[in-house]
């Protein structure tokens, strides 16, 4: 029998016709379920980028990178002084933010006299809380950077008596002028001083005026000291921790100096002369910070040493915050937090504000001029102070503490 050529062709058309309805069908049918459901492989993958970009935005904060590389200025001195065989003796007091002033002023006057500048002992504000200097500063360093600028006695002359000693005062950033109407005069007297430095201001701004004591004053203040070395891995080790816990922000954290015994202080419950605030508590702390633009995930330190329940309006808007007790190592916690003093404790808040990648003082003061100089000194120059922002959102940049906007930090003075 004869296949009809136009029965073959006509079934194949058919066939095809079928085909293609067939697959008409099953794509309009994906096509309304992918509508309908868009959590398709495209349309998830899509949204997991875009969630993933608007995490790391949302994660990333108003982090920017350290600042330009600063140098010393200052260069040992080389003209010789006439050396007397007198001493200058002097503590350590009030914490790390005075340590610097103080070791700055006993050597401007030690060298100035020609005398020998015994090595201090360190006082805490608790009664009987004395410590050897070498139990928190690096003797070796305090001794070498000094070399050729000043002698210094690791003790104390048993030859010294009250006959033969004197109390003198001097203001921080002790001037020249004032050494030779206030002080010298009692040193040739007396033979030997003892020095204690007082604060007229907290002030930290630069000078215009010159002095020749400037470049020794500046090496003692950012040249002599270091922690010694258990202290030091203390703080490395608290330091490397909160980075680890900051792996959303790369690491970065925030560090608050925010003590509440301070806030309850009379001078902090209101503003100064100016109207102006000198510190903020914990929740007006959490409102500056996510208001700049730093997200629920942002790692923060604060220097209060015992939790208090006015520190939870902080940890409910940034649940990573912690205090030293939560991120120093556990056979360290014993000698460092638990003692009788707290020396240990003010010695760690110094040097972590110090690193850590921004810093923001809620309180005004001596800590917050001297951090930020020694941030300044290693280029960490996001220093935020906080204020009260009427809007949702503002810019991190707008709140650069004048020390860094303004260059206006005896730091650079010192370093350029």
């Amino acid at each position: 029998m004869g296949v009809d050529l136009r029965q073959v062709v006509a079934g194949i058309l058919t066939l095809a016709m079928f085909v293609m309805l067939g697959n008409m069908i099953k794509r309009d049918h994906f096509d309304s379920v992918e509508e309908k459901f868009p959590g398709s492989e495209r349309d998830t993958l899509e949204n997991a980028k875009i969630s993933k970009e608007g995490l790391s935005k949302k994660n990333s904060g108003p982090w920017k990178d350290d600042g330009q590389e600063l140098k010393p200025c200052w260069s040992k001195p080389s003209d010789d002084v006439e050396q007397t065989e007198g001493y200058v003796l002097f503590s350590l007091t009030n914490g790390p933010e005075y340590h610097v002033s103080q070791i700055a002023d006993a050597v401007v006057v030690a060298r100035y006299l020609g005398a020998t500048l015994v090595l201090p002992d360190i006082r805490g504000t608790k009664p009987g809380d004395e410590r050897n200097f070498e139990e928190i500063y690096d003797v070796e360093k305090f001794i070498s950077s000094l070399d050729g600028v000043v002698r210094v006695a690791k003790e104390r002359p048993g030859k010294l008596s009250t006959k033969n000693l004197a109390a003198v005062k001097v203001p921080n950033r002790v001037t020249e002028d004032y050494i030779v109407e206030h002080v010298e005069p009692i040193y040739r007297s007396k033979g030997n001083i003892r020095l204690a430095t007082y604060f007229p201001s907290v002030n930290m701004k630069r000078i215009e005026r010159k002095s020749s004591s400037d470049s020794v004053a500046c090496l003692a203040m950012f040249g002599t000291l270091e922690l010694q070395p258990e202290i030091n891995e203390v703080v490395d080790s608290m330091v490397e921790r909160l980075r680890t816990l900051s792996r959303k922000s790369n690491g970065q954290f925030v560090a608050v100096d925010l003590r509440v015994e301070i806030l309850e202080q009379n001078g902090c419950q209101g503003g100064d002369e100016s109207g102006t605030k000198s510190c903020y508590n914990a929740q007006e702390v959490a409102l500056f910070l996510r208001k700049v633009g730093f997200g629920k995930g942002t790692t923060i330190y604060l220097t209060e040493s015992k939790w208090d329940s006015s520190l939870d309006a902080l940890k409910d808007i940034f649940p990573k915050t912690y205090i030293k007790d939560g991120i120093i190592p556990a056979d360290k916690k014993s000698k460092f937090l638990d003692s009788e003093g707290s020396e240990f404790e003010k010695i760690i808040d110094f040097y972590v504000c110090s690193q850590s990648d921004v810093f923001v003082p809620a309180i005004s003061g001596l800590f917050y001029a001297n951090v930020a100089g020694k941030r300044i000194a290693s280029s960490k120059t996001q220093i935020l102070v906080p204020t009260d922002i009427s809007d949702s959102s503002a810019s991190a940049s707008n709140f650069i503490t004048h020390y860094v906007s303004k260059k206006n930090h005896l730091a650079y003075s010192c370093l350029c």
